[in-house]
């Protein structure tokens, strides 16, 4: 089968690509002129140079292509200017969904975020249909996917075959940037995180959020949504499983939420007016403030989701961080 990867370069659609290059597939993949391709070297893929703002680049990538898989996002917890952000998360989407059905795309798998999901105020885990609006949605990052998720879902009811995946928080190798989740362990490891602050996420093994791509394509239903996810874990849970693995102290003090709440609007201002970025981000402590804790039991159900177990994931991580001198 042919088919189309934006965002295949970063964490999550790296692992996509070599999914589908291990299954036997023609991989295409949209890589930007500036960027670093080191997630795609030595893999047997087609590069086509382009943008998700170039409507043309598009056309050229998915033409001739069976499925799509949107990966691409512009993930980012700090941004002086946002409107690049929505350029990329929503108008790209957009854009691409625009190519796709013109040129006759029988499958789009529209990556979105449980970020872009409803929660529950007593951190109970949330769903698929759990009500959410644009004003629930916490910083840019949040806004932007939410819009595009939108996008994907109008286009579903207008007949092209789009599936949405909502991947929770992937941890495993490959994280080049790192993600802020990657950015987590990258801190623990380099004895930064001397606190914690009482907050949850939940957690997946990356390489099964690829074959919940794979799944979703083959599997899913057109507009229905899908949460690749698996353990719903509180912040100190993940500092132990990283203690246990690394034979460091996890951190043992845990801040009331006004603590980093205000080195977090002190630091974001200085980095506004300086240049640069916060060490601690404003956005990142304010969703902190909320448990992101999910039932992922319609992709285990209906797409046979893997769940593989997340302390070798993170044991993965730390070896990838390690040997490729980020700690």
């Amino acid at each position: 089968m042919r088919v189309f990867v934006t965002g295949g370069t970063g964490f999550i659609g790296a692992h996509v690509v070599r999914a589908l290059v291990a299954r036997g597939d023609e991989v295409r993949c949209l890589v930007r002129a500036e960027n670093r391709g080191d997630n795609l070297e030595g893999l047997a893929v087609e590069l086509v140079t382009g943008d998700l703002g170039a409507p043309d680049s598009l056309l050229a990538g998915v033409r001739g292509v069976q499925q799509v898989y949107h990966c691409a996002a512009d993930y980012r917890l700090f941004a002086r200017d946002p409107s690049g952000m929505y350029r990329t998360n929503v108008d790209g989407t957009r854009n691409l969904l625009v190519a796709s059905a013109e040129a006759g795309v029988q499958r789009v798998v529209h990556t979105s975020s449980v970020g872009a999901l409803g929660l529950h105020a007593n951190g109970s885990p949330a769903d698929e249909d759990t009500p959410v609006a644009l004003d629930d949605m916490i910083g840019h990052y949040k806004r932007s996917k939410y819009q595009a998720e939108r996008i994907a879902e109008e286009w579903a009811r207008r007949g092209l075959d789009v599936v949405i995946v909502n991947p929770s928080t992937p941890v495993g190798e490959l994280d080049i940037k790192p993600t802020p989740t990657g950015q987590i362990i990258v801190d623990f490891l380099n004895r930064r995180m001397p606190a914690t602050v009482d907050t949850g996420m939940n957690f997946i093994d990356v390489r099964d959020v690829a074959q919940g791509h794979l799944l979703a394509a083959e599997r899913g239903r057109t507009g229905r949504k899908y949460i690749l996810g698996h353990a719903n874990l509180s912040l100190r849970d993940l500092l132990q499983v990283l203690a246990d693995l690394t034979g460091q102290r996890a951190p043992w003090i845990r801040l009331p939420h006004w603590v980093p709440l205000a080195v977090a609007a002190v630091d974001t201002r200085l980095a506004r007016r300086r240049g640069g970025r916060p060490r601690v981000s404003l956005e990142a402590v304010q969703m902190a403030r909320h448990k992101m804790y999910f039932d992922c039991s319609r992709a285990v159900s209906e797409l046979g989701l893997p769940q593989s177990p997340l302390r070798e994931a993170l044991e993965r991580a730390v070896d990838w961080f390690r040997e490729r001198g980020y700690v």
